[in-house]
């Protein structure tokens, strides 16, 4: 295993849309171990592929344990995600990027979808996560089809910044508020 940077806003690598992995290689194997130590180490909850610079249909996420989060704790590795069906309720939440560092925003986002793709070991599934873990698993594939989400922002002219080492934002008022260059 390996970390690998994770590259920022700006880079034109992060609008490109992946490819499908077409086999399960040694290489693709070694990249979704670097994906999950590099996500590890920067106390992030999901990673896509081409926030490595690695343009290849392939995400890791894993919550916290927590018990009143659904789906928390568990490491889903997913290889070639799709989102085949959204629910019609949508909520409001706070997303942040390890590839926006410092900065958050507020997102609208279905509370539940049905994901399919495969696993690590080349087998098809499908998943439905709801409430926070749906959310992750949006923006996540979200970076496979080269969109931020700073491109969803309910405010799209305002983002906040956090205070390093928290997950919290900084009070959002005109002083604070900044805006972000989009590509």
């Amino acid at each position: 295993m390996a970390l690998r940077e994770i590259i920022q806003v700006g880079d034109s690598r992060l609008r490109e849309r992946a490819r499908p992995v077409r086999a399960l290689t040694p290489e693709i194997q070694q990249l979704i171990e670097d994906m999950i130590e590099t996500m590890h180490e920067n106390d992030g909850i999901g990673l896509a592929a081409v926030q490595l610079g690695d343009l290849h249909r392939v995400i890791v996420i894993q919550l916290p344990e927590d018990e009143e989060v659904w789906g928390s704790g568990e490491l889903y590795v997913v290889i070639n995600p799709e989102i085949v069906k959204a629910s019609r309720e949508v909520e409001i939440g706070i997303e942040g990027c390890l590839s926006v560092r410092g900065y958050v925003g507020e997102v609208e986002r279905p509370t539940e979808v049905l994901v399919r793709g495969q696993n690590q070991q080349g087998e098809r599934f499908r998943l439905r996560p709801r409430g926070f873990l749906a959310r992750v698993f949006q923006h996540e594939i979200d970076h496979l089809d080269g969109v931020l989400y700073i491109d969803r922002l309910v405010a799209p002219d305002r983002i906040w910044e956090v205070k390093p080492g928290t997950e919290e934002a900084v009070e959002a008022s005109e002083e604070m508020a900044v805006e972000v260059s989009q590509p």
